[in-house]
């Protein structure tokens, strides 16, 4: 994923998760979790990228990661999903949000600090522009990191992960699609 930059007054940042309907050389076409199709137009220079399956053993002490979470007792935050990214986008999206994978959920893109293993599983306190949070990351919750992928894994029936922009009325553009391959799906 490439460094966010700042959206236009006329655009917004929109997430688009789904399966691929049809792809052509300037848009993809997505059947939505939520069911209606969106069309999103491809930008120039476009690009693809997979996500492959990674562990809670791959997460080290300084790694970069994005972690949708939940809010959860005593000040913890419990993961939903995990993205390590590799060193070169360090910093990509820095800092916690509001995010629409379920509902309360935030995006938090942070450093990681220090790893605590424990009976129920593993905390991390992760760091993002001066302030810590501490996110538990239960068994089971998905864990990626970023991998190739190629255009020719953009076929029907593929899952994929759109971060586009909406420009003025309801039109959807992007410069990224990430897509699932070997059977791993994109969990953001």
């Amino acid at each position: 994923m490439s460094k966010q930059t700042a959206a236009t007054p006329a655009t917004k940042r929109v997430n688009v998760r789904g399966a691929i309907e049809s792809l052509s050389d300037t848009a993809i076409v997505v059947k939505t979790r939520e069911g209606p199709d969106a069309t999103v137009a491809l930008s120039d220079g476009w690009q693809v990228g997979g996500v492959a399956k990674a562990s809670i053993d791959d997460i080290k002490k300084g790694d970069f990661v994005g972690i949708t979470n939940v809010p959860k007792s005593e000040g913890v935050a419990s993961a939903v999903e995990v993205v390590i990214f590799p060193a070169a986008l360090k910093g990509t999206g820095e800092g916690d949000r509001p995010w629409d994978l379920k509902p309360n959920s935030s995006m938090t893109n942070a450093t990681v600090a220090d790893a605590v293993k424990d009976i129920d599983g593993r905390t991390l306190t992760v760091v993002y522009h001066g302030t810590e949070k501490k996110i538990a990351i239960p068994d089971g919750t998905p864990i990626v990191t970023l991998a190739k992928a190629s255009k020719d894994d953009l076929k029907p029936g593929a899952t994929v992960f759109i971060s586009a922009e909406r420009g003025n009325g309801d039109s959807l553009s992007t410069k990224r699609i990430v897509v699932g391959t070997n059977g791993i799906v994109p969990p953001m």
